[in-house]
């Protein structure tokens, strides 16, 4: 199938009720021309040396979404590269933004990563700490939560169900907390292979690569 082709089954599948964030991790940059030329106003990279290295090629619009794990030493470059970072999983990541930002005059849009799986190889904060964290983070005013991101085990899609459930019903409890500085408004789960599972759990921004370049 072709990009067009990929693009079109999977908008058809979110109906326009969900932000699509295309992963263009290891893409070209003649790739990632040509969704942005196809209509996608999202991209997400995991690794920031690519974001740098083909972000000044790329010719359309487009918001850019870091959605790998952001070391500390490389909060500068991502300040500058990036719109939004949807893999804040500490405190210390967190104050980090702030501060860089704030040198800046810049607030920047971040997602907290929830560790739902408990993996141990898996970053992430712990749900039974998330509504704690929130409240540490509501008195950095240089960064403005938007929400969770979260990835469950990779494993059959129905099998992903519960995990996502569970970050669903977290994403409502936090809502509910009415949290000073803390908009819970973007719940981003769901990845090429559970992305249907995803959304039908309520994910409203999902992060797929493979099905649209494969």
């Amino acid at each position: 199938m072709s990009i067009l082709k990929n693009l079109k089954r999977i908008n058809d599948n979110l109906r326009g009720e969900v932000k699509l964030v295309v992963v263009t991790k290891n893409r070209s940059v003649r790739e990632i021309n040509q969704v942005l030329f196809l209509g996608v106003k999202d991209i997400g990279e995991s690794r920031l040396y690519e974001a740098r290295e083909k972000k000044p090629l790329v010719k359309g619009e487009a918001k850019w979404h870091m959605i790998g794990h952001l070391q500390r030493n490389k909060v500068k470059d991502a300040v500058e590269l990036f719109d939004m970072i949807q893999s804040v999983d500490s405190l210390k990541l967190a104050k980090k933004i702030n501060n860089v930002c704030k040198s800046k005059n810049k607030k920047m849009v971040v997602l907290i990563q929830v560790n739902i799986s408990r993996e141990p190889q898996k970053y992430g904060v712990m749900e039974e700490e998330l509504i704690s964290f929130l409240k540490e983070l509501s008195e950095l005013k240089n960064i403005k939560v938007l929400g969770l991101m979260a990835m469950a085990p990779f494993v059959e899609p129905e099998e992903a169900r519960p995990f996502f459930r569970r970050v669903r019903l977290l994403f409502q409890k936090a809502k509910k907390e009415k949290i000073p500085n803390i908009e819970i408004k973007y719940l981003s789960m769901g990845m090429t292979n559970d992305y249907k599972v995803a959304v039908q759990e309520g994910a409203n921004m999902v992060r797929i690569g493979t099905a649209i370049f494969d």
